[in-house]
């Protein structure tokens, strides 16, 4: 079902049917797990400060974001004390991830402790305490909340809002904002105008992040609004259109079809700038310029 896919940086992908879409960009899958999660966390930086850090993976995936963060940290701390929970609804995506050896890039005991963790679910390592959480995510969250578990870096990795809206809307993101330390951040490779307003509802300001493999940039989100790099006046903007209406699914168990449905109804009834609009004034303003 899962083959691995060459990417731009030499790392492998899959693709997935389910989603029709690839689990990472074809630019490189390990270089998007550095770029896009573990830098705009500042890991190392917290790493040199602390003995202990906390990560949240939503969408453990081939478990990428979570092997780079550990290289990351460990480079300059290598007594730092991790502790994961992982969140996947397809057990079997990791598994293939280690039966094709696709952790192997990075060094030991990286591989070791991760397919660990996904043969028991739980494990206590040395320097490595890890929950691999199995299930939709918006439940899976909610055990997250209730341990009390307070992340010093989340990366929030699910398909694209149009493929897997489920992970990106206004309920779900609130369930993982309160999963975040109040110094901690979040980051994901989005940088989709209802996914930026949903993290803004949820009491997170927001910053770009370096586009990995295309033009758009990725999102970085902190209670720590001053730490933050501003948006440009056109990403700004774009949040005040009517792409940037969020997706809601208020009792966390709607069908993507039914929210993607909810989300056009509000999205008909707004009086607010359509996203071609803005594209075409922006357009027309780079033209001039």
């Amino acid at each position: 079902m899962f083959t691995p896919q060459l990417t731009n940086d030499g790392s492998y992908t899959f693709f997935s049917p389910e989603f029709e879409e690839l689990f990472h960009s074809n630019s490189g899958a390990k270089q998007e797990a550095e770029e896009k999660f573990v830098k705009p966390c500042q890991l190392k930086k917290k790493a040199e400060v602390q003995t202990t850090l906390k990560i949240l993976d939503i969408c453990y995936g081939l478990g990428y974001n979570t092997a780079a963060a550990l290289e990351a940290i460990w480079s300059v701390n290598p007594d730092c004390n991790i502790e994961l929970i992982a969140l996947e609804n397809d057990p079997i995506v990791p598994l293939k991830a280690i039966e094709y050896q696709l952790l192997k890039q990075w060094i030991s005991p990286i591989p070791e402790y991760l397919e660990s963790l996904l043969n028991n679910h739980q494990v206590e390592l040395r320097k490595f305490k890890g929950n691999l959480l199995v299930g939709d995510a918006r439940k899976t969250i909610q055990t997250v909340k209730k341990l009390g578990f307070q992340a010093d870096a989340i990366f929030l990795d699910p398909f694209s809002p149009p493929k897997c809206p489920q992970l990106w809307t206004v309920e779900f993101l609130n369930l993982v904002t309160q999963c975040l330390h109040p110094q901690g951040r979040l980051a994901t490779y989005s940088s989709a105008a209802a996914v930026r307003v949903a993290l803004q509802m949820a009491g997170l300001g927001i910053g770009s992040t370096r586009g990995v493999g295309r033009r758009s940039p990725g999102t970085v989100a902190s209670f720590n609004r001053q730490d933050l790099e501003p948006l440009s006046q056109q990403e700004d903007e774009h949040l005040q259109t009517k792409a940037s209406i969020p997706y809601r699914d208020p009792s966390l168990e709607d069908s993507s079809i039914l929210i993607h449905e909810r989300r056009r109804t509000e999205q008909q009834g707004s009086c607010v700038e359509t996203t071609s609009q803005w594209k075409k004034r922006w357009t027309n303003l780079t033209e001039v310029t």
